[in-house]
């Protein structure tokens, strides 16, 4: 007598069943990385350890267990440094800001936040609060002045004064006005700009290339 079959088709074996959740986990964007996508960066990881190892034994054989202790204590400081380095709060007091972080910010941390990507330029940073309209007055090495200013477009207002308006003393040449704004400014505000002439409009795009570590002269829209 024949044995009655309760199914349709073959029974998928459990690794298939598996085969097909990862398949659709990874479709998803929700499963991990397969081995050879990690492949490169950990066969670098490997060699990178194997340089060192080798430069490490090298060393020792040359002049003794001073040159393995010191080089494991180098590379200790520059582990630590790197992940200090790397945690926001220390990151952003070095002047590195993520794109979500600049978004976060109200006017005044933003002057904060630009004054920090100042120094880490090398330029010396006086901030000058206030309640709607901060301001930094900025110098370089080269004695070149930056004047910034924080609002939503870049024509001022009837009662606005400029930035800075204090003389400098020994130089009466006008600083460059920098204003900051992380929009996008209008035909109306290039053309106030470039009729100003001293006037350099740095608007979101160029303020997050800034934010991610290029130099302040290469992000500007204008030249000085």
């Amino acid at each position: 007598m024949a044995r009655l079959s309760w199914t349709s088709g073959p029974i998928p074996s459990r690794r298939s069943r598996k085969r097909r959740v990862v398949r659709a986990l990874r479709a998803q964007g929700f499963y991990g990385p397969r081995f050879r996508d990690v492949l490169p960066a950990f066969a670098g990881v490997v060699a990178a350890v194997c340089a060192v190892a080798a430069v490490l034994a090298a060393g020792y054989r040359a002049a003794g267990i001073v040159v393995p202790v010191a080089g494991v204590a180098f590379l200790a400081l520059v582990v630590t440094a790197a992940i200090r380095h790397g945690r926001p709060g220390a990151r952003r007091r070095i002047g590195y800001y993520t794109e979500d972080e600049l978004l976060e910010l109200d006017t005044q941390g933003l002057a904060l936040a630009v004054a920090r990507m100042l120094r880490r330029d090398g330029w010396r940073v006086r901030l000058m609060p206030a309640p709607d309209r901060p301001r930094l007055c900025a110098r370089d090495a080269a004695g070149r002045r930056i004047d910034v200013a924080f609002r939503p477009v870049a024509e001022p207002l009837p009662d606005e004064d400029a930035p800075h308006p204090h003389p400098h003393r020994g130089d009466q040449e006008s600083p460059l006005r920098l204003v900051v704004h992380r929009g996008v400014f209008t035909a109306r505000d290039i053309r106030w700009a470039r009729r100003e002439k001293t006037i350099c409009l740095l608007d979101g795009s160029a303020l997050r290339q800034w934010a991610a570590g290029a130099r302040l002269n290469d992000v500007l829209s204008q030249g000085w």
